[in-house]
């Protein structure tokens, strides 16, 4: 079977909803066993199996304490836990900018450094969670972009880092995806216009419309694959064309 995990331990952060919950039971599907570090967990997960540590990855000592559950073999390290904020650097206050380096940075950061030592002796894959704002500027996206630019940057360090280990270091940046997230962000700021701001959204992705989330998944699973095997230091777009075709 192409894209088996079977043996293998994989950790997933923000695993329990949207891409995150779909990646964690993408790769439990293919044979792994999943642990999620999250603030919450979902009961769907928990019922088919899949082991959720609840922790703030933003504090060292706090997850580090907390993961002294996991076996002390891990192969897969996903990290998608992340957050967003929109505004321009004049909208974006002191504390807006250090809650998402905290959260997209430090914890992607604190969770490579924490895993590594369960991955260096058999080798592994290391799979961050970029975004487009990682390649293109996007309106109003200031923090967010500056974060995930480290995000790309950090992958290609941790690659370069650890060829000698047998760790494989890759990015994925999606454009927009539907997941709740964006359900609940419509109905909060476009009451009664839900519908159409969703169809504009999608629009600005040149295929014309927002990815899934079990795309990004299988994407993601891939590049944990053996298929995958001559792949590090790269960044994959799943955007629908917005990279290279926006305004094209």
């Amino acid at each position: 079977m192409k894209f088996d995990l079977s043996g293998k331990k994989a950790v997933v952060t923000g695993g329990s909803s949207g891409i995150g919950k779909a990646i964690t039971e993408t790769l439990q599907e293919q044979g792994a066993e999943v642990f999620v570090i999250d603030l919450n967990e979902n009961p769907s997960l928990k019922k088919a199996g899949i082991h959720t540590i609840t922790t703030d990855l933003t504090q060292w000592d706090v997850l580090n304490a907390s993961l002294a559950s996991l076996p002390q073999t891990i192969d897969i390290l996903i990290n998608n836990a992340g957050i967003g904020f929109v505004g321009n650097i004049e909208q974006t206050e002191e504390e807006d900018f250090d809650r998402l380096y905290q959260v997209n940075v430090k914890g992607v950061f604190n969770c490579v450094k924490a895993i590594l030592p369960r991955m260096k002796k058999q080798g592994g894959v290391i799979v961050n969670m970029a975004s487009i704002v990682s390649h293109i500027a996007v309106k109003d996206r200031l923090a967010y972009t500056t974060t995930k630019g480290a995000v790309w940057a950090m992958t290609n360090s941790i690659a370069k880092d650890y060829l000698a280990n047998g760790i494989r270091c890759n990015s994925v940046s999606p454009a927009r995806v539907h997941t709740p997230f964006v359900d609940d962000y419509l109905e909060k700021n476009y009451p009664g216009r839900e519908k159409e701001m969703y169809e504009k959204l999608s629009q600005t992705q040149p295929i014309g419309r927002m990815a899934k989330p079990q795309e990004v998944a299988d994407l993601v699973l891939y590049l944990c694959s053996d298929e995958a095997s001559f792949i590090t230091g790269t960044d994959f777009p799943i955007d629908g064309g917005f990279i290279k075709l926006n305004g094209n």
